[in-house]
């Protein structure tokens, strides 16, 4: 469905080898299906470290969307794929950017409320003349490379509100999909990947991550594991530990290495008795035999995990010399703040260091176990814990570089005030839809306490250095040492809002590549960190780039566009100047300038409809905003998501708002309706307080102005 066939360009001598990804392994190197088998790494040195500076605009192609982009192409026989908003896959021409076909999911907007990534889409994997590719309602498709045609479809999801953003992954002869929810609901969802023949469709095997109570038929790893959870917990809950990202493979073991989410609820963690309870396998990295599902081994990154500490990020396949030995290892710069190395054919961990700055944790047992800090528990009293639940390094992918031995690792030292709701004096607001339990605030420049204390109870000031001295919220590029365990070069992205800044490309021409949420496409030299060039794109980039050869050239390719987690706001991006246009920006040695995306226009405030509700029905549309709308919408700042207090589309009409919030009015877009939770009284209580924000933003705008420049 939703294809435009064309022609498609075959002058690549080697699919996928000539664009310079492929598993690197001693004694030469195979076809990589997605970037992430590559580690992101590219041979190819023909834009170097001597020669970057001449590197400029080749070409575009705009996706006409204005959401998150978070895939990284693959090129084979000449054609670029990839992936956008609800799963969409795009094919071009890789050396003009001409579209040769277009596929369009027609996902089913609804999900779009169950995911915490908006619609983003995470990438496509290639094999045997196939695309594969899964949208954002969990179906997952199998494309004809040469014209888009569907050859066969499955439906992943167990339940209307699994969501998927991950790129599946090629393993063999199967293809390994995960899937998201584990923040769903009060008790998340339960958690499982799936290995779908590449040829078929069939389904071949099923791995759940965590124990389902009451399950007369255990598999032995479900068996083991339900000694870790409370045996009284609540049997309506799915426990959580989805696989959203994070997935590789070893050909040579035939092994799935996969990462786990957290465990749901968060405050869960704990028995009657007091002792911590692990919740395997959540949290966890795990291995799995491609061909049964059975798993090999498990090693849990975040024991008794509270902080969405999830495993999900990036897994890079490396061979590493450690003491004189070569070992097959796994790598992993995790949420936590901990870079693992383990040993990829026992699971052994072979190192655990915090390559970022972290206050939950003062270091590891001797079996490889967190020390958990005794301030780190929020169960009493709101504490700042670092890192946040965004991870000291989540999806954006790092880049393993074989010949620096370096990893390139985009790291987010971003705090959060973690509240217990149900406990904290003053809280109104005891549930945030998409965080079984606690809430969350962001002390970013704009923080203060007597803003979100209404909401949240009280809350305390916090100050504006860290004890080390460093900013309060920033984000680095870090190249990072595994086999020494220490940071050898650092470069700040950016400072004061959390901005998620762009995964990295490394290649043989001594080169790191990222993009940054403020526009700046950057070259850095990948053994000193020092930076060689930098382009002014305008557009915000959150994903890795990756590169390709053709007929001599060599390209480097970037999707850019602000979205996604809980990247809604535009505060510290490009995305505040220039519109948010989706595209895919190609580069090469002797190119122009890059076309800046159009200046935002300044829309100013139109007078609200007139005020109708009472104090106490504004208090308690706050309360249910931040319970089931602030997961997506801002107010007063531009974001991916309307701002609510211009009441656009017509919601000034509060007919029109409960057409929308509680009949599905927009759902196609992506604005899920809510009447299972809402009622008919609670939607006004929402107007009341939309129209009340819209009048108070209205007035400081006449103020600045007058009253006459409308």
């Amino acid at each position: 469905m939703g294809t435009e066939p064309g022609m498609t360009r075959a002058s690549i001598t080697v699919e996928l080898l000539a664009v310079g990804l492929c598993f690197v392994m001693p004694g030469g190197c195979r076809a990589a299906s997605t970037p992430n088998e590559t580690g992101y790494y590219s041979l190819l040195a023909q834009i170097n470290a001597g020669n970057v500076q001449d590197l400029g605009f080749a070409w575009e192609f705009k996706t006409g969307t204005y959401r998150g982009m978070e895939a990284t192409p693959v090129v084979a026989d000449g054609v670029l794929y990839t992936s956008g908003p609800w799963g969409a896959v795009y094919a071009l021409d890789a050396v003009s950017g001409a579209l040769t076909w277009r596929f369009d999911p027609h996902s089913d907007g609804q999900v779009a409320r169950y995911s915490n990534v908006d619609v983003a889409n995470r990438g496509v994997a290639l094999a045997r003349g196939k695309l594969y590719v899964s949208a954002l309602d969990c179906r997952t498709y199998a494309l004809d490379t040469r014209t888009g045609a569907t050859l066969w479809e499955v439906a992943t999801a167990e339940g209307p509100t699994y969501a998927c953003s991950g790129a599946p992954l090629v393993a063999g002869r199967v293809l390994i999909v995960g899937n998201s929810g584990g923040d769903t609901g009060r008790g998340g969802l339960r958690g499982y990947v799936s290995a779908y023949d590449l040829e078929t469709g069939v389904l071949k095997w099923r791995f759940y991550t965590v124990p389902k109570r009451g399950d007369e038929h255990p598999t032995p790893e479900m068996k083991a594991a339900e000694s870790t959870w409370d045996p009284e917990r609540d049997p309506a809950y799915g426990g959580g530990g989805t696989v959203w990202d994070g997935m590789s493979y070893d050909p040579e073991l035939n092994r799935v290495f996969i990462g786990t989410g957290n465990a749901a609820p968060y405050l869960s963690a704990r028995h009657a008795a007091g002792r911590t309870l692990d919740r395997l396998y959540t949290a966890s990295i795990v291995a799995l035999d491609a061909a049964s599902g059975r798993m090999a081994w498990y090693y849990q990154t975040t024991a008794g995990d509270i902080w969405d500490y999830d495993a999900d990020a990036k897994l890079v396949l490396a061979d590493l010399s450690i003491d004189g030995r070569t070992r097959k290892a796994l790598l992993q710069a995790n949420k936590n703040g901990y870079f693992y190395v383990l040993d990829r054919v026992t699971g052994h961990p072979l190192s655990a260091q915090p390559f970022s700055y972290i206050n939950w944790s003062e270091g590891m047992t001797a079996r490889f176990r967190p020390i958990i800090r005794k301030d780190a528990d929020y169960s009493n009293q709101p504490i700042l814990i670092y890192p946040g639940p965004q991870g000291a390094h989540s999806w954006a992918p790092m880049s393993f570089d074989p010949h620096t031995g370096l990893v390139y690792i985009p790291t987010l030292e971003v705090p959060n005030l973690i509240v217990n709701l149900k406990t904290n004096p003053g809280a109104t607001v005891k549930y945030v839809d998409g965080g079984t339990g606690p809430g969350f605030a962001t002390p970013d420049r704009d923080y203060r306490p007597e803003d979100v204390s209404p909401l949240f109870g009280a809350l305390p000031n916090v100050p504006d250095r860290r004890p080390d001295g460093q900013p309060r919220i920033q984000a680095m590029l870090k190249a990072w040492d595994p086999v020494h365990q220490k940071t050898v070069w650092q470069q700040q992205t950016s400072e004061g809002y959390f901005v998620l800044e762009g995964g990295a490309l490394s290649t043989a021409g001594n080169l790191v590549f990222a993009g940054r949420g403020d526009g700046q496409f950057v070259a850095y030299a990948a053994d000193t960190g020092k930076v060689l060039k930098t382009l002014d794109t305008g557009t915000a980039t959150m994903a890795a780039p990756m590169t390709y050869e053709i007929d001599g050239t060599q390209y480097v390719a970037v999707m850019q566009g602000h979205g996604g987690s809980v990247m809604y706001s535009y505060q510290g991006t490009a995305a505040m100047k220039y519109m948010n246009e989706g595209r895919i920006l190609v580069l090469k040695l002797g190119g122009s300038a890059v076309p800046l995306p159009p200046p935002r226009p300044q829309e100013p405030y139109r007078q609200p409809p007139p005020q109708v509700g009472t104090a106490a029905q504004i208090a308690a549309g706050r309360a249910l905003f931040s319970t089931w709308c602030s997961k997506c919408h801002t107010l007063g700042v531009p974001a991916v998501t309307p701002d609510l207090t211009r009441l656009n589309r017509g919601i000034g009409s509060v007919d029109m708002f409960k057409a929308i919030v509680l009949g599905g009015a927009l759902a196609p877009l992506g604005m899920a309706r809510f009447d299972d939770v809402l009622s008919p009284a609670n939607a006004d209580e929402l107007h009341t307080f939309l129209v009340d924000q819209a009048w108070h933003a209205y007035d400081e705008q006449q103020k600045r102005v007058g009253p006459d420049s409308r």
